[in-house]
């Protein structure tokens, strides 16, 4: 195998609330036949069940080796870049990418040594805007707006293409992220999700949003920091000075 196709290793398509399992199995055929192994089901409706083993034909390896969790934030938390598939634009700011784009991306991001994920939501509704909150882009397949309606599994086909063309260096695409200095490794989805939820609390405990409604500010300030490419190094850095923040708030309050 090529080092490109070894990229394939830190790639993963990520199914949520997937409600048809034949839609799982087809997903799963679609996947092998772009070199892709790792498949992750988030809460699954029905699965295991006899529709996807028979839809996946030929991929049983990929559909038996699937995980299985309940919460995308489980699915991906381990993840450098997480890029959510959506038909429609919503009211959560992201940046939005054509499947090329994206593929490039998530293929130099595991190509870096990290871990990427593609993230398909329900079959009629889509990824809600929760999970959305938890990518850092979004992903439109730029299907005739007069039928947009694509299968889930036709979908996962798209783009498994567009991660092989990738792979196999077929287009020109952006550079491996440039390793972090002095040891340190990107910041997973995990400790950045951490870090937001401190910096929210941290937010309230110092009164920053004077009774504004705060979910406008948080989505701001998430695409500053996550554009900014922070390390695990970084991150501890910034929660040490939320955690003296909130010290000098509490301190404060009791004054009063």
């Amino acid at each position: 195998m090529s080092d490109s196709l070894h990229a394939a290793d830190r790639l993963r398509i990520v199914l949520v609330g997937t409600q048809h399992p034949g839609n799982i199995g087809s997903a799963a055929r679609a996947m092998k036949t772009m070199g892709l192994r790792r498949l992750v089901l988030v809460a699954p409706e029905r699965f295991p069940h006899a529709d996807a083993a028979a839809m996946a034909a030929g991929a049983g390896d990929v559909l038996d080796a699937a995980a299985q969790v309940p919460t995308l934030a489980e699915a991906v938390a381990d993840c450098r870049l997480v890029l959510g598939c959506t038909a429609r634009s919503r009211r959560i700011a992201l940046d939005e990418l054509l499947p090329r784009e994206a593929a490039a991306r998530a293929v130099a991001t595991a190509g870096g040594g990290t871990e990427a994920a593609l993230v398909f939501g329900r079959e009629r509704t889509g990824l809600d805007n929760e999970e959305l909150q938890l990518c850092h882009a979004a992903v439109t397949i730029p299907a005739d707006p007069g039928y947009s309606s694509l299968n889930l599994a036709a979908a996962v086909q798209v783009l498994s293409y567009e991660l092989r063309v990738a792979m196999l260096g077929l287009h020109e695409r952006p550079p491996a992220p440039a390793p972090a200095s002095d040891g340190d490794v990107p910041a997973s989805h995990a400790e950045l999700e951490g870090f937001f939820a401190q910096l929210a609390d941290t937010l309230d405990a110092i009164d920053f949003h004077k009774g504004r409604a705060p979910e406008s500010a948080m989505r701001k300030l998430r695409r500053i920091f996550l554009r900014s490419g922070l390390d695990d190094r970084d991150v501890r850095l910034l929660r040490g000075v939320l955690a003296d923040a909130q010290r000098m708030a509490r301190l404060a309050g009791g004054g009063r």
